[in-house]
């Protein structure tokens, strides 16, 4: 419960409840006139299913009252009030608007749902930010706190079955078949299956890998998170307290394992997607699994959701001569540690983060390392981007409620921030930067000045937050060759234009990934990879293409990124797919609306 009663909080609530009050006053009324009163011209709306059913931006005053009027007959939006267990109302600068930022709450016709608002301080008769989620469905909210099971029916059973007994039958889906199928069992594929059971869906989550955590435990053994643990806590079960602010990968996949375990997921590991093709007629999939056993299952599920990561196999150019090359080749993904390479040569093709980081890998271990780049390079400091990057969760936000602020961008909102935080982190990081430029790294700072935020949404990559390797560079520890620079390779390694050759036992390719959708084309075919497009970059509404929200592909999702995402963006896939099966979507309307939205920019 809010219990600040300081004049500022005070004067700062009832401001926010007498806009609330007059938006709902004029909602109701289809007031057109006054709605556009409560907006600024450059005002911005998101809805993350709470009207839409789907993720939707809205960056202009008569999107905003357009929309407003056309979905409140069917949606029936109402009680907009200040939560008062949340966050309280106060003063913010927001991408250098001083703002009145509050939490509040509303019901739909079919839920229940939190918005943020951000008023102009000096006008605080005015919105320029508005957000609107969708937290449960009425009649199927998570049983969970003070809504948990009594365990009654698996607790202290004399004679009958107990908890594992019936965990061991539910994991097998004998005689049965989950209503959603799951490819991938890292943090974003178990985050859906988590959120999915908590709203009685049927779910099993498939994993090539033998053990669940896999996918980061077979990394290479220096892997860490660039980001802070405040940021990568996952849904419903937050790290331990005494864990470190930068998570290294055994022990997440080691995690992972346990949050498997601990939120009952149903898993097979050792198992394989080899692909599944759609029944229109029936609105289901028909997929097929080869199993630990090495015996292959058909599956009939509503839905598939690829978990997988955003991107597939690894990608090794086929460079002029590379298959030439007498020593080892081999991609950052295969790459464990350096140590066998001590006293050898390695060069390292790519200054992306993994490339960066096999390379000080490999010169801790004592090897001598070329780092080639391809491309100019978004290079950052961990300590300015933890400084400017994600700010809400910098700021002692409950994690929900900073969860709340950061979905709350649209897409000109986004690069405007990004923006300003890209020219902070060039003044934290001016003298490494110059140490670089003059060591002839390029650096550059994405097409629009957003840093490594922007290319990380539109391409996944092109960027590296320095966690040592940039000294090295800095100090010649490290060398630094250009790639246009290179002639060919050799069987020793690479001959330059010069004529110079720079021998190698050791070539590590960080050179990329194959596109998701090219994974989907191997999979489900070409149809339904044509016809979904792109997966991940910018779609024409700004938001991520294809990710999160309903393809053009009936029962058909994406989740990737990072354990921030896997943690939001599991609850929207999981309540829509619960709306989904109970007829709350209007097809015909979603269809529409997201046909309007995916398309890559």
């Amino acid at each position: 419960m809010n219990t600040d009663s300081s004049d500022e909080t005070i004067r700062n609530a009832n401001f926010v409840r007498a806009w609330l009050a007059n938006f709902e006053r004029s909602l109701l009324a289809s007031d057109r006139e006054n709605l556009g009163t409560l907006f600024s011209e450059k005002s911005h709306w998101k809805d993350l299913l709470a009207f839409t059913w789907s993720i939707t931006p809205h960056d202009s005053l008569s999107a905003i009252i357009d929309s407003l009027l056309a979905l409140q007959p069917e949606v029936q939006a109402s009680n907009f009030c200040l939560d008062e267990d949340r966050t309280p109302p106060r003063r913010v600068n927001r991408l250098g608007i001083d703002s009145i930022e509050a939490i509040f709450s509303f019901q739909t016709q079919a839920g229940r749902g939190h918005g943020l608002l951000r008023l102009l301080a000096e006008n605080p008769e005015q919105a320029w930010v508005f957000t609107t989620s969708l937290e449960e469905i009425k009649g199927h909210e998570e049983p969970i706190g003070a809504m948990r099971p009594d365990g009654s029916s698996y607790s202290r059973m004399f004679g009958g079955s107990n908890w594992s007994d019936n965990r061991k039958e539910e994991i097998t889906f004998e005689g049965r078949e989950p209503e959603v199928l799951i490819i991938g069992g890292g943090q974003a594929g178990l985050s859906v299956a988590a959120r999915l059971r908590l709203l009685g869906v049927s779910a099993l989550v498939v994993d090539r890998n033998p053990r669940v955590g896999d996918v980061w435990r077979n990394r290479y053994r220096s892997l860490a998170l660039h980001n802070k643990i405040g940021l990568n806590h996952m849904a419903y079960l937050p790290f331990p307290p005494n864990w470190p602010e930068f998570l290294p990968k055994d022990m997440i996949a080691n995690w992972l394992e346990t949050y498997s375990w601990a939120m009952e997921c149903n898993v097979w590991t050792g198992t394989t997607f080899l692909g599944a093709d759609y029944i229109e007629k029936n609105s289901e999939w028909s997929a097929r699994v080869r199993t630990e056993d090495g015996k292959e299952r058909l599956l009939r599920p509503q839905h598939i959701v690829f978990a997988n990561g955003i991107a597939g196999r690894p990608i090794i150019p086929e460079f002029k001569g590379l298959q030439d090359f007498s020593g080892t080749l081999m991609h950052t993904h295969e790459f464990d540690d350096g140590s066998a390479w001590a006293g050898k040569k390695a060069i390292v093709i790519g200054t992306g983060t993994s490339g960066h980081d096999v390379a000080q890998d490999l010169q801790s271990h004592g090897a001598n390392v070329n780092l080639v780049q391809r491309g100019s390079t978004t290079v950052a400091s961990i300590k300015a981007a933890g400084l400017v990057h994600s700010v809400y969760y910098n700021e002692n936000l409950p994690l929900e409620d900073a969860d709340l602020v950061g979905t709350s961008s649209t897409y000109p909102l986004l690069i405007r921030g990004h923006q300003l935080s890209a020219q902070k982190m060039k003044e934290i990081d001016a003298e490494m930067i110059a140490g670089l430029e003059a060591r002839g790294f390029r650096i550059d700072y994405g097409e629009d000045e957003t840093g490594h935020q922007m290319k990380f949404r539109r391409r996944h990559g092109g960027y590296y937050l320095d966690c040592g390797c940039s000294k090295l560079i800095i100090e010649e520890k490290i060398g630094l060759l250009h790639f246009e620079d290179v002639d060919c390779f050799v069987p020793q390694g690479i001959r330059m234009k010069d004529g110079s050759v720079i021998e190698a036992d050791l070539i590590v390719s960080a050179t990329g990934y194959q596109n998701q959708q090219e994974v989907v084309r191997e999979l489900l075919g070409d149809r339904i990879a044509d016809k979904i497009g792109r997966i991940w970059g910018i779609a024409d509404d700004g938001e991520l293409a294809n990710m999160y929200r309903a393809t053009a592909q009936s029962g058909l999702w994406f989740i990737g990124g990072g354990f921030s995402h896997a943690r939001i963006y599991s609850h929207y896939i999981a309540l829509r797919i619960k709306a989904d099966q109970l007829g709350l979507v209007n097809d015909s309307a979603q269809g529409a609306r997201h046909q309007s939205t995916q398309g890559a920019a």
